[in-house]
């Protein structure tokens, strides 16, 4: 007798362990996951030295699928243009998505990736202009929630 509840003292400890772990596991592991969702602001680099322009990004995730809008400013104070991100994905703290914006015969397609720490994104820019590769880096911050 002894000895069989000895035996179902040791499966309950190890029991018990097994779940502690897995819980511990997957604490870490929510915590490993940001969540990009929100508004975020940031401002790019004006043409030619001239000042810069105010860029808002509103992102809502669901899971590892990002959707959203970006939305920047027209030219020469210009109403402001709003694009759909596409491909939007979040992968533990790292960001991606692309904006493809059309301008008279001009398709440019943006594509972001970032990593996402607290209220800030941290990434690079990449595009095609005329053929030639860019890249710039971008870092937004979150706006507070209002």
């Amino acid at each position: 007798m002894l000895r069989n509840k000895h035996a179902f003292t040791s499966f309950v400890t190890l029991a018990s362990c097994a779940l502690l772990a897995v819980g511990t596991a997957a604490q870490i592991q929510a915590a490993d996951k940001a969540d990009p969702s929100g508004t975020w602001t940031w401002k790019t680099p004006g043409r030619k030295g001239g000042e810069g322009r105010a860029v808002t990004l509103k992102l809502k995730t669901e899971g590892e699928k990002v959707t959203g809008k970006l939305s920047t400013p027209g030219r020469q104070g210009g109403e402001a243009r709003e694009t759909d991100i596409e491909d939007g994905k979040l992968d533990g703290s790292e960001l991606s998505f692309k904006v493809t914006r059309q301008f008279g015969d001009n398709k440019v397609v943006q594509k972001y990736h970032g990593k996402v720490s607290g209220d800030t994104i941290k990434g690079k820019t990449e595009s095609d202009r005329n053929g030639e590769a860019q890249s710039r880096d971008w870092e937004a911050k979150r706006e507070e929630k209002k």
